[in-house]
């Protein structure tokens, strides 16, 4: 849960809003197939960590006052996997700020497969 502070109190915003915010921006770029990780690796992480990054392949931390996303994606086969991620962070950081009021530090993008049609 990440808090913001303002002069009439404390505002939290849940994992599950920002899976949401950030998942939604990063499906309106071009070239993603798919959100969420790879089912073997999210089993080994639900093992190790119990379950930390959501359903949707998002995960949100504060560092410094600054939020860092990281974000689990699938692409298609034969699409420059470079541009995909510059659009993905540029829109999402753009998407969050406007929606939060919060600064980015840093997006994260992992691209776990690429998936032809």
């Amino acid at each position: 849960m990440i808090t913001k502070v303002n002069p009439y109190g404390h505002i939290s915003l849940t994992n599950e809003y920002f899976s949401g915010l950030v998942a939604q921006a990063a499906r309106q770029c071009y070239g993603i197939a798919a959100m969420g990780q790879n089912p073997a690796a999210n089993t080994v992480r639900q093992t190790l960590r119990n379950g930390s990054l959501p359903e949707k392949g998002v995960s949100v931390s504060q560092q410094d006052g600054k939020l860092v996303i990281a974000l689990h994606i699938k692409v298609g086969y034969g699409l420059n996997i470079a541009s995909i991620t510059q659009s993905i962070t540029h829109r999402v950081q753009d998407e969050v700020e406007r929606a939060t009021g919060l600064k980015v530090a840093r997006i994260d993008v992992f691209v776990d497969d690429i998936i032809s049609d």
